[in-house]
């Protein structure tokens, strides 16, 4: 499919503070793996293309006042977005995932391999309603925010954590865990607590382009270019 030809270049927006997915390169030009999958969607559909960087909060509202043709950023997509923007098919979707220490041996997570153990979660969140939901007979530790809760299990004093797959996948790859955890288990994607991912979002008039977006990220995942951006990205897999 063809996108439709409108005379200029397709004006991608996106926010550069949430690395990996989106963020200011070296060169101070957008980088990050939606940014770079938005390219390799432009090269498919041979169009050429911008991509701007402005303030999160500030995406769709540029959308919807013309001043770019398509958002390619972490916008979950919901129902309420849906009533004022059309989007393609999720391209990446917000996995929840466990971390354990690596050296307690402790079994793959399932509903009675957590019983009576530690497991800690945001107070108030998605992955503590489902580990509640789940898991009941988890003992659940709430913290404040992640950056405690992965404090809390750097230093042993929980057996699992359970959170958003792709901060827990920055931090058991990066220099601040020093080795301690790693990802342990597989993915939860359940849409009605993790919500339904994100997609290249467009105003409700340009479904002609919409479609064509949708058709070009078919052909970059099936061509691999998917797959070779999001190694470079994610060293360590949130999935």
């Amino acid at each position: 499919m063809d996108a439709p030809q409108t005379g200029r270049a397709v004006r991608f927006l996106t926010d550069d503070e949430f690395p990996p997915l989106h963020f200011a390169g070296p060169d101070g030009n957008p980088t990050g793996f939606v940014v770079e999958l938005a390219r390799a969607v432009c090269e498919k559909l041979t169009i050429s293309c911008t991509v701007q960087a402005r303030r999160f909060d500030t995406l769709l509202d540029a959308l919807d006042g013309k001043q770019g043709d398509v958002v390619a950023a972490a916008i979950p997509l919901t129902a309420t977005l849906r009533e004022k923007f059309l989007s393609t098919r999720p391209y990446f979707r917000w996995p929840a995932r466990f971390a354990a220490r690596t050296d307690r041996g402790l079994p793959v997570p399932s509903a009675a391999a957590l019983a009576g153990r530690s497991v800690g979660v945001i107070a108030g969140s998605a992955h503590a309603a489902y580990l509640k939901a789940f898991f009941p007979k988890a003992v659940p530790r709430d913290f404040a925010d992640l950056a405690a809760a992965e404090s809390a299990l750097k230093r042993g004093e929980i057996d699992y954590l359970f959170a958003d797959g792709l901060n827990l996948a920055l931090y058991v790859g990066g220099q601040d865990a020093e080795s301690c955890c790693a990802l342990i288990g597989g993915d939860y994607l359940e849409n009605r607590y993790f919500g339904e991912g994100i997609g290249l979002i467009t105003r409700q008039e340009d479904a002609a382009l919409s479609r064509a977006l949708d058709d070009a990220l078919q052909r970059v995942w099936d061509d691999g270019k998917y797959t070779e951006l999001y190694l470079r990205f994610f060293p360590v897999s949130p999935f």
